[in-house]
């Protein structure tokens, strides 16, 4: 997630730059051919203008999408957070015998095996799949500090949370982050039964596993779930064949006028073409919101700031930093 104000042009040039060269290389032979043949196979404007509408509708269409599925995902883990402040709340409250014993350790280690499913979550989520963007550690440029901290990898981050007994009976598991919410159902139902809850805390506790439960599943669900191949795929293509079109139309505008120099149309095409591309790349890039891509939800620095908050809760020691910003972006 990029934290300043704007995007400075030449960041969002440098970023989308390909396209703009490829535009003129592309306009610039259709020129040189026609200026060499005179051979006039221009094409009027006016068609090609009707497909640049068609195309700038349906990129309209693919942005609002790929957005929403953006969006999702940020609100899917606002809900993170909020239940997450719910959990280590209950547990700390709900919790008690009535000769009035410390359950403190209990209170801590759920508390942590909540934390470990935040982790394994994240890691989860940052898993590739064949139709995301080819991002990793190395290639986190901008954010060497990131990249370390996630070459760190899921054991070293989940021990300090979990024992090595229990974290080793996970090693077979597909799906960690499921396990350790049926985990922590299951010591909660123990605590039940040596009556250390009441039957409506009980039910309460439940509750909130149950929604942890759903934020994970609408998070795997975006994930898991690409945006329709067909959708984006055809987005690309119609673009390809509008921008293929334009210096044609172009060159059929400058050559009806003696003052509008027919080799205008390799920069007004260059232009037009990376504008178009442009479009088509910002809703690319927000298609998958977890993939560790810098414009992504930032659910590692989510995360670092849920350890902060439930570890201060419980006044432990030793509590980590937030992630920093570095060169406006944060993960």
């Amino acid at each position: 997630m990029y934290t300043k104000r704007h995007y400075s042009l030449l960041m969002t040039f440098k970023w989308s730059k390909k396209p703009f060269y490829y535009g003129l290389i592309y306009s610039g032979l259709i020129t040189l051919i026609f200026e060499l043949t005179k051979w006039e196979f221009t094409l009027p404007w006016e068609p090609i203008s009707v497909i640049g509408i068609a195309v700038a509708f349906y990129l309209g269409f693919k942005n609002n999408s790929s957005y929403d599925r953006t969006w999702e995902a940020r609100k899917i883990w606002g809900a993170i957070v909020n239940d997450s402040r719910k959990f280590a709340t209950a547990v700390l409250t709900m919790l008690q015998t009535d000769d009035g014993t410390d359950l403190w350790e209990i209170k801590k280690k759920l508390i942590y095996r909540h934390l470990a499913w935040i982790i394994a979550l994240r890691y989860a989520l940052r898993i590739p799949k064949s139709w995301e963007h080819k991002y990793g550690p190395p290639n986190l440029v901008f954010v060497p500090h990131y990249a370390d901290i996630l070459n760190n990898g899921l054991d070293k981050e989940l021990s300090e949370y979990l024992s090595k007994e229990e974290l080793d009976s996970y090693r077979n598991k597909s799906n960690l982050p499921s396990q350790l919410l049926k985990k922590q159902s299951e010591e909660i139902e123990a605590l039940f039964k040596k009556s250390l809850i009441s039957d409506y805390k009980h039910v309460w506790l439940h509750q909130i596993i149950g929604l942890l439960y759903d934020n994970q599943g609408m998070s795997e669900r975006i994930k898991n779930f690409p945006l329709p191949r067909q959708y984006a795929s055809v987005a690309l293509w119609m673009n390809y064949v509008f921008c293929a079109l334009i210096p044609l139309g172009l060159l059929d505008i400058f050559t009806q006028s003696n003052e509008l120099w027919i080799w205008m149309t390799i920069p007004f095409s260059g232009l037009i073409i990376w504008i178009f591309f442009l479009m088509e790349k910002i809703g690319d890039y927000s298609e998958n919101p977890f993939e560790g891509n810098y414009n992504d939800v930032p659910i590692s620095s989510i995360t670092r700031a849920i350890e902060i908050d439930l570890r201060q809760m419980i006044n432990d020691e030793q509590i980590p930093k937030p992630y920093p910003v570095e060169n406006g972006f944060l993960m």
